[in-house]
């Protein structure tokens, strides 16, 4: 089959190229994908770059989200049928050993933290810039008429990945007041409705450019307030906001800058779930008192590094709680996608350049052609 490969293994976007790769084969339990779009994120852009280490014997096929009709499934599959239209998540970097979970995460030291690939401790994994993707029969959902394929490829990862951050984790609730990172990124418009739906109170969003707030305050179920960090103390913003109490829930993908004006930012009992660090996971001095005092809660969180049935769970869960209400930009749900540009996959690099620009507000979505 024809993929995305990158050349030596790793390095620029200029690496990039369409090649040919092995056409996977389903197992028990698993679904076999004919690939007609996917999405890209910012976890393609560190493992094209060699710092999403895989353990051996894994695909090196980048992505992760995918639009397509299923070909071929696997033993025991019984609920999917060939020429069935779906869209999914590829499947975690997981393996098992003696009933314990080996996680794969970001920036390993060394390749030699993972056990022996046998049968008894398989790598279920493999990428979706590809004609084919292997998929657990739980990571994919049936794609409903009034979504494009577009459409459809670019809701399984930042949906997914907003919605375990603020549903799962965090537990938003009607009446809590949030404040969402990175908003015009597609997680952060995707957790801004998210919490909308759900019944925030206010969700405050920060971005870096005045096009990116107008946008977000623009949108439907937009963000209902907006700061521009580089220019505004956000935890001075939301006070005002909230009436000096603070938030309840916050989403960061920022860390080492934000980490002292997000603890403030928080109200008793505050909830945040971290999921990455853009400006640095180090901080040097802060004052642990008001995580005590507040009895603020703090989780980090991963998704592609998840075992098969806890996607599986999430995805069930997501589908019936959330996934109904999302249409596309033009439609009239409560949660809609936002796609800012579709490349076909002939350019793959000046996609990838596009995002690490970080011009893209909404989803980058790539064509096979």
């Amino acid at each position: 089959m024809r993929a995305i490969l990158v050349k030596d293994g790793k390095g620029h976007a200029e690496n990039l190229y369409l090649g040919e790769a092995e056409k996977p084969v389903p197992g028990p339990g698993n679904v076999l994908v004919k690939v007609k779009f996917f999405g890209l994120n910012r976890m393609d852009i560190l493992q094209r770059e060699g710092h999403y280490p895989l353990p051996p014997g894994a695909s090196s096929i980048l992505g992760v989200e995918f639009s397509g009709h299923v070909e071929q499934v696997g033993e025991g599959v019984t609920e999917w049928h060939a020429g069935d239209e779906v869209l999914g998540l590829a499947a975690g970097l997981v393996c098992h050993t003696h009933g314990r979970e080996s996680i794969v995460v970001l920036t390993l030291p060394s390749q030699d933290m993972f056990p022996e690939r046998s049968a008894d401790n398989p790598y279920t994994t493999q990428g979706a810039y590809a004609e084919y993707i292997i998929a657990p029969r739980g990571n994919i959902i049936k794609k409903p008429a009034h979504l494009s394929w577009a459409e459809a490829a670019s809701i399984p990862e930042v949906f997914l990945t907003a919605f375990q951050a603020l549903v799962v984790l965090a537990e938003v609730k009607k009446g809590d007041d949030v404040l969402i990172h990175a908003g015009a990124s597609g997680v952060g418009i995707a957790a801004i409705q998210l919490a909308r739906l759900y019944g925030a109170n206010t969700v405050t969003a920060t971005a870096s450019t005045k096009d990116k707030l107008d946008m977000l305050l623009q949108l439907p179920s937009g963000a209902t307030h907006v700061v521009n960090y580089k220019e505004q103390d956000f935890s001075v913003e939301v006070k005002k906001t909230t009436g000096g109490k603070g938030v309840d829930v916050i989403i960061d993908f920022v860390g080492q800058s934000h980490w002292n004006k997000n603890i403030d930012s928080l109200a008793y009992d505050g909830r945040m779930t971290m999921l990455a660090f853009l400006s640095g996971a180090e901080v040097e001095k802060f004052n642990l008192a008001p995580i005590l005092y507040k009895r603020l809660r703090i989780q980090g969180s991963t998704l592609r590094a998840r075992s098969e049935s806890y996607q599986a769970d999430l995805v069930a869960r997501f589908k019936k709680e959330a996934f109904d209400h999302i249409t596309g930009a033009s439609g009239d749900g409560k949660v809609r996608t936002y796609i800012h540009k579709v490349y076909p996959w002939t350019e793959i690099q000046e996609a990838h350049r596009e995002m690490e620009a970080n011009n893209n507000s909404g989803k980058i979505i790539v064509e096979i052609v």
